[in-house]
């Protein structure tokens, strides 16, 4: 029988991205408890490590906190990103063509803005990257990373209408005690320790059009940010228990659509018919976890393509390099050769 996860509340922040936010504010002895208390959240949550927010809260503080100190990005540069800033950078983004031409911008604009980084987009044959240079030889903040990348994908999605798949986050620091909140708005590859900081996606999607209305705008950024916070992932959903399953067994040893309904107890037609009402199929679930491991034994130098085919169930090579391209927009070689690719500069660093 395959299991029932346990569930998860939906459109939730864990309390630790909570702390994470006031930590910069708390270091300076910011009195922060009727900030909190003004934005919904009592104090005596951030003692209980397995605590969850609604996103809305989570939202409301960051704009206290952005309004209160006149920085919106959480005291973690030395130059402050002033109030108001993620809203001037969506209006000059809006009038641009397309989406390349609206990621140079954010990230001149970026660029202008802090002083602990800049970042830069490049095509590598059918991938793109955008990479940030640092200046500190340090690694900075997981928290200052995931916070910059919401921001510029969050924006990037809304631009073009749609979401933007991340092949790959890899960032320069260690890996924190708690991610499972990023993977779920990011990438289940995340990929800590880097030489550089970084996110890879499908090139195609830089050639993307800019269409969104001056209304459009207006609606975005009065929901921002609750609505670049969360993707969310339902953990009880049956293709979330389906995709558990598959993940525990050889590619090989994959159930058929009928032993899989034979296996949750319902008919065949029932399987397909929940999964459709969802907007899934169970084919569409396997190669969802076929790209997700694929995408981890690429990043492996000493696992051989015919291996991850063999082990996907492939039977030939071509066959992977085939689904690979239409899963992701690239084929494997252009992936592994991007993803173990020496650091753009040295280490990242920023000139």
């Amino acid at each position: 029988m395959i299991q029932r996860a346990a569930p998860v509340h939906k459109d939730t922040i864990s309390i630790r991205l909570v702390e994470e936010a006031l930590q910069a504010f708390a270091r300076r002895g910011e009195p922060l408890e009727t900030l909190l208390r003004a934005a919904g959240l009592e104090p005596v949550l951030l003692a209980d490590p397995a605590a969850r927010v609604e996103v809305g809260v989570y939202s409301r503080l960051w704009l206290r906190l952005a309004r209160h100190f006149d920085d919106e990005f959480f005291g973690m540069d030395p130059r402050r990103m002033r109030s108001g800033s993620f809203a001037f950078l969506c209006r000059t983004c809006r009038t641009q063509a397309t989406l390349e031409e609206a990621l140079h911008t954010a990230l001149d604009f970026f660029a202008l803005t802090f002083e602990s980084f800049r970042g830069s987009l490049a095509r590598s044959q059918s991938l793109a990257e955008v990479v940030l240079h640092e200046r500190s030889a340090e690694p900075g903040r997981s928290f200052a990373y995931f916070t910059f990348w919401i921001l510029l994908h969050g924006l990037a999605c809304w631009l073009v209408g749609r979401r933007i798949p991340l092949l790959a986050v890899e960032l320069r620091c260690a890996e924190p005690e708690y991610t499972d909140d990023y993977r779920v708005m990011f990438s289940d590859n995340l990929r800590f320790g880097r030489a550089s900081t970084r996110i890879i996606f499908a090139a195609e999607m830089l050639d993307l059009p800019v269409r969104r209305s001056e209304a459009e705008l207006e609606e975005f950024l009065a929901r921002a940010p609750s609505n670049i916070l969360v993707k969310y992932r339902d953990t009880d959903s049956l293709a979330h228990r389906i995709k558990v399953h598959l993940r525990s067994l050889p590619a090989e040893q994959w159930p058929t659509s009928e032993v899989l309904a034979q296996a949750l107890c319902v008919s065949p037609s029932t399987l397909r018919r929940r999964l459709a009402e969802v907007g899934q199929s169970y084919q569409a679930i396997k190669d969802a976890v076929r790209e997700e491991m694929a995408t981890a034994w690429l990043a492996d130098a000493g696992v051989s393509f015919g291996e991850i085919a063999e082990r996907l169930g492939f039977a030939e090579v071509s066959a992977f390099y085939r689904a690979f391209r239409k899963w992701t927009g690239t084929n494997p070689g252009h992936y592994r050769s991007l993803i173990l690719a020496p650091a753009i500069g040295q280490n990242g660093h920023a000139d």
